[in-house]
């Protein structure tokens, strides 16, 4: 690979093909770009070769320096995660996106749509069309392959199934459960989408793609179970129960996120089907069955994990259990602190310790500790003195899964608790000599009983966290050290 390759952009690079197809398109030795909101999620996933572009289709003035120099762009973003008035949203962002596509001079935009029948009557079905139509009307060639539900960790409809499949051994379920759909593996979809971006024929083409059966939604939750090794689910549908009913319910049984589930969901009134016919004439393939699908999403989950920051749906930061939710819940703070990042992580690592204990309603931490105490039978006790964390060192509840010393500590939850979660510390230099901390809390449940007690203990978190944050910087504050 050298810079007088061709470059192509994934756009929407912290979604969930975005973050697959990067990798893909690595392995192939292409010069990649990836563009997405957020600067952060694209570093915490550790490409190498990859440059990095914080972009968003909905503000015109950061598509250029994304587009520039690009032949080929993956245009993998929609904005059903924003909640209601996504469509208005996903058309205004597609009409920028041309538009600066062809201002760039890019060669080809590749578009990954949804399945959709005739006269489909839900927003998140005539959405995915609609954005591929606004996209076509620019100056620039447009592929489009439409798919339905997609076989891998971090898929929204895999993910709502697998939360289902792996704490619900019975299930009352809306009518969806018997709509039907041509479900395929991610990697034919990546594979696919890299095929047509390099074909001539392709050009103003719109494709479907499909795997080798149509399953109703509960013959893949329990396809599902079989590849979890769980038993077959009892699955008691009630005819009352619509889409849109059942929508309303998915905070507590699924950790996928809630505007996102109640979209999918929503748009779960039709069959679909897949006429595949036109793409293979062109890529010819033999696409992945159900359960080897599932098969190979289980074994790239086990590969997924973590790097120097937290990476979301990492196997490790998820206990190496498939029955933990993917998506995690999550509190951010923030404050600001006129002490330097070096004079911040000093105080910190003086945290745990008998003398300085939680900066904070100790107390509160360490009757926490007792009662974990309790339940699980044993815990790894106070640092018995302040200085540098060490990965793997172990104290009260917590484990040291990563280190950077004056940006960002890594702490592993160890309380017995439905799920798997930590806290995340980073330190960033302000322009005043003093710093930025932003304290995250991340949580990872097991099914309804950890959404629950997500819910419940949100309110006290909060409080907590809000106080640890303030006693950090007024200690760190009064560190003299430069």
């Amino acid at each position: 690979m050298s810079a007088s390759d061709p470059l192509w952009l994934v756009f929407g690079a912290s979604g969930y093909v975005g973050r697959n197809m990067v990798p893909h398109l690595v392995a192939q030795e292409r010069r990649v770009r990836a563009a997405a909101r957020r600067l952060s999620a694209m570093e915490a996933e550790g490409w190498q070769g990859v440059d990095l572009v914080r972009a968003d289709a909905l503000d015109p003035s950061t598509l250029g320096p994304a587009l520039a120099g690009v032949e080929v762009a993956f245009y993998l973003v929609h904005s059903m995660g924003g909640g209601r008035g996504f469509p208005a949203r996903d058309r205004e962002a597609a009409r920028h996106f041309g538009q600066a596509a062809a201002e760039a001079g890019v060669r080809r935009i590749v578009y990954l749509g949804g399945l959709a029948p005739e006269g489909a009557d839900t927003e998140h079905l005539s959405s995915r069309v609609e954005t591929g139509e606004v996209l076509r009307a620019g100056p620039v060639p447009v592929v489009e392959l439409r798919a339905g539900i997609i076989i891998g960790a971090g898929s929204a409809a895999f993910e709502v199934m697998r939360d289902l499949v792996a704490h619900l051994p019975v299930m009352v379920t809306p009518r969806w459960v018997s709509v039907s759909s041509p479900p395929v593996a991610l990697e034919d979809l990546l594979a696919d989408l890299v095929g047509l971006a390099a074909l001539a024929a392709a050009e103003g083409g719109v494709f479907e793609i499909g795997g080798p059966e149509r399953l109703t939604y509960a013959a893949m939750m329990r396809g599902l179970a079989r590849g979890l090794g769980r038993r077959r689910p009892v699955i008691v549908p009630v005819p009352f129960l619509t889409p849109k009913l059942s929508s309303y319910w998915m905070d507590l049984v699924t950790g996928v996120p809630a505007p996102l589930a109640r979209a999918l969901i929503g748009g779960l009134r039709h069959d679909l089907r897949a006429d595949d016919s036109a793409l293979r004439a062109l890529v010819p393939r033999d696409c992945l069955g159900f359960d080897a699908a599932v098969a190979k999403a289980f074994e790239a989950e086990r590969d997924m994990l973590s790097g120097d920051r937290w990476r979301e749906g990492a196997f490790d930061l998820r206990g190496y259990r498939h029955d933990i939710s993917f998506y995690g819940k999550r509190i951010t703070l923030a404050r600001d602190c006129a002490a330097s990042p070096a004079a911040v992580c000093r105080t910190l690592e003086g945290l745990a310790t008998r003398a300085v204990g939680y900066f904070a309603l100790t107390p509160i931490w360490r009757l926490r500790g007792a009662a974990n105490r309790l339940l699980r039978g044993a815990d790894a006790g106070a640092r018995t003195h302040a200085g540098p964390f060490a990965e793997g060192e172990a104290f009260d509840f917590w484990q040291v899964h990563r280190v950077r010393p004056g940006e960002r500590l890594i702490l592993l939850s160890r309380l017995r608790a439905p799920g798997e979660g930590g806290m995340e510390i980073t330190l960033e230099p302000d322009a005043a000599g003093g710093s930025r901390i932003t304290l995250v809390l991340h949580w990872h449940p097991a099914g309804v009983w950890g959404l629950l007690y997500w819910f419940l203990l949100w309110p006290a978190h909060a409080v907590v966290l809000r106080a640890f944050l303030r006693g950090l910087e007024r200690a760190a504050a009064q560190e003299k050290r430069p």
